[in-house]
């Protein structure tokens, strides 16, 4: 990344703001802003967050809010109630008072003397989310937004569940936010209140896992915040971002789709991160495009941001596969609207293709015609990786070979001339099972002549769910069903010489919570189809060979880092009592910030184990520890969140410690069951 120094606009900021909320709560604050915008006003950008700008996103917002700021903009960073130094608790994501903030947020800034009545809103995952789901309410002074690696829809596409089976991430994520809700402001900023205000805190959270838990059917708990329930809701223009190799590769297309409003959207070949940080590479030179947004949308500026495809899309070229890339080779491909006239679904018979050696499938009778059965053992899915890739550890699916040997596979022959997809492919089967609850995985994935086999997509369906996750019925052993698998959206190139491969398997531990029991899938392959997105090769990209400028930004804070960060992802198999066991660390260290003098540490370990093929053996545990420390100040966190299962329930084990030194100050322990509801 290019550091830029010299900017149109000089700057100040002001580290912490409060901004009354009407409820008597105040909320921090960060802004940037222009010397300028006392005599001069100008827009506001606002990004909403949980995640603590004092310290643990400070760097990142050292990078891109001065930036912004430096271009003319009032930049302002809020840390959601209950979070920060922001004064509150927050209780759940999304929830209706998170909402009604950022409108009275959105009034203030619209009325100080420094704006110009403008707003926007900007963010990456959450951020995305409250903007996207503000955007919505319709606040008067709001004129656009530009978002990153979000959803639309909080059940369907969200790291809950997907298909309607539950994630692993859903417990991952819980265990996030049990800890970043937890931790206490500081006492630099808010003074000696900072201790009621953490224990106001601790007292009234609780494992949010609980919650997400007690709601496994799209009820009005996941409606709430999902956009795609009302699209005309949104009436400012929408810039949308995301990457391949992250969870939120579908909501970019199906805003384009839906939305009746200007709008444009960006994918890469980026796990969860901004397009200015994107991992694998190559990042792009977003903030010079969200300068460009801004100042047509917020400005009035003619400066033609809205001319070209409404989709700039990374086409990937077939790379070997690997757990963490550093770049990903391709090209950028256009589309000038979504669906797109270029894409042709092009369905396949799953007859049409050969079985593959790696999978002995039987042939039993059945009405209509033989079906193809599999059983797959719960060794499926160690190498899958996460269900959204930060890029680190690496957390990108492995050589799926090993995942092929338990699952029903079908290749095509090798190609004979490349062909691309972009967009969502789907698999619709004519099947049976012999369980009343089961699940079905289907895997993409482009394999080349030496054999290996790299993930390319991958979609999860909880047949319970087939016909909705509203109300899921049981399904009748060895009766026939046809059920559609949409696999997440992608843009892939497969060349001459790879086969096209298809891998079905009734398991994906750890991705996915398997059904109470091991289930017989029956495929019946001559009613079996699967549709691919077909983006002719010889169609033309209508899009520079390199639209983007080189990423930059303004210099980082400065930061030492005392202790080194750790990452571990271990994948263990004991052939004793065969357990097996995926174990990951995220260690980031502790560093040092320089300006206030804090030392902050975030450690989390997550685990998920199995023994043999016993499908009530699984359980999943998230433990994370938060320090921060400053002169005789010294304070932590610790958070553990246990999920396991038997056939009918779910149980939650979770214990929250807090610590001034090495003095215990508060402790909390959670032992609760919640009903497996067809899952």
């Amino acid at each position: 990344m290019r550091y830029v120094t010299t900017l149109p606009y000089e700057t100040k900021e002001e580290e912490h703001v409060t901004i009354p909320m009407s409820d008597g709560v105040r909320l921090s604050a960060h802004i940037w802003r222009p010397t300028s915008s006392d005599q001069e006003p100008v827009p506001a950008v606002l990004e909403y967050i949980p995640y603590r700008k004092r310290d643990l996103t400070a760097v990142r917002d050292s990078v891109h809010h001065p930036y912004l700021a430096g271009h003319g903009y009032a930049c302002v960073r809020v840390d959601l109630r209950g979070t920060g130094d922001s004064e509150g608790v927050l209780r759940d994501e999304y929830l209706e008072r998170e909402q009604a903030d950022a409108e009275e947020i959105l009034a203030w800034l619209a009325e100080q003397h420094w704006c110009d009545g403008g707003t926007g809103m900007m963010g990456i995952s959450w951020g995305a989310f409250a903007a996207l789901q503000v955007a919505a309410r319709r606040p008067p002074s709001l004129k656009a937004i530009a978002i990153a690696s979000f959803t639309d829809d909080r059940h369907a596409d969200d790291m809950h569940y997907m298909g309607g089976a539950l994630l692993s991430d859903n417990l991952a994520e819980a265990g996030t936010m049990f800890a970043y809700g937890t931790c206490p402001p500081d006492p630099a900023v808010v003074g000696d209140r900072w201790r009621g205000m953490w224990h106001e805190r601790l007292e009234n959270t609780e494992p949010w896992v609980l919650e997400w838990l007690r709601h496994q059917r799209r009820d009005d708990y996941w409606r709430h915040a999902s956009v795609c329930e009302d699209y005309a809701s949104v009436r400012c223009p929408v810039l949308a971002s995301s990457g391949w190799a992250d969870g939120y590769s579908n909501a970019v297309t199906r805003l384009l789709g839906n939305l009746d409003v200007p709008r444009k959207g960006l994918i890469g070949p980026w796990s969860h991160k901004f397009p200015h940080l994107g991992e694998p590479g190559p990042a792009i030179g977003y903030l010079q495009e969200l300068v460009r947004w801004w100042d047509h949308w917020l400005k009035g500026v003619d400066n033609g941001v809205m001319d070209g495809p409404m989709l700039l899309a990374w086409m990937q070229d077939s790379v070997p596969p690997s757990t963490s890339y550093e770049e990903r080779p391709g090209r950028w491909v256009g589309e000038p609207d979504w669906p797109s006239p270029h894409i042709r679904p092009e369905t396949h018979p799953l007859t049409r293709h050969t079985i593959g050696s790696a999978q002995e499938a039987t042939a039993v009778p059945a009405e209509g015609g033989a079906a193809m059965t599999v059983r797959s053992p719960l060794s499926v899915g160690q190498f899958a990786g996460k269900w959204a890739s930060y890029n680190a550890p690496p957390d990108l699916p492995y050589d799926q070979r090993e995942e092929d040997g338990g699952s029903l596979v079908f290749d095509s022959e090798p190609l004979t001339e490349p062909v691309e997809i972009l967009g969502s492919p789907s698999v619709e089967l004519d099947l049976t099972v012999s369980e009343p609850v089961a699940l079905v995985a289907a895997r993409l994935s482009d394999v080349s002549p030496d054999g290996s086999a790299t993930r390319v997509s991958y979609g999860i369906l909880n047949l319970t769910r087939r016909d909705g996750t509203e109300s899921p019925e049981p399904l009748e052993p060895g009766r026939r069903y046809r059920a559609t698998i949409p696999l997440n959206g992608v843009a892939q190139s497969f060349p001459p010489g790879h086969r096209i491969r298809l891998s079905l398997s009734t398991s994906y531990w750890p991705l996915a919570w398997p059904a109470p029991k091991p289930a017989l899938l029956g495929v019946h392959e001559h009613s079996s189809t699967l549709t691919l997105p077909v983006r002719p090769v010889n169609e033309p990209d209508e899009v520079a060979s390199s639209p983007f400028g080189e990423p930059e930004g303004t210099p980082p804070l400065a930061m030492t880092q005392v202790t080194p960060p750790e990452e571990r992802w271990d994948v263990k198999r004991d052939l004793i009592d065969y357990r097996s066991e995926l174990d990951i660390v995220k260690d980031r260290g502790t560093v040092r910030f320089e300006d206030i003098g804090l030392e902050a540490g975030r450690r989390a370990h997550e685990r998920y184990t199995a023994v043999a093929d016993d499908f009530t053996s699984v359980g999943g545990e998230t433990t994370w520890t938060m320090r921060f420390h400053r002169d005789d100040w010294d304070v932590r966190v610790v958070t553990s969140t246990r999920l396991t299962c038997d056939e009918t329930d779910f149980f939650v084990d979770a214990t929250l410690d807090a610590y001034e030194g090495d003095r215990r100050v508060f402790s909390r322990t959670w032992n609760e069951t919640v009903p497996r509801d067809l899952l």
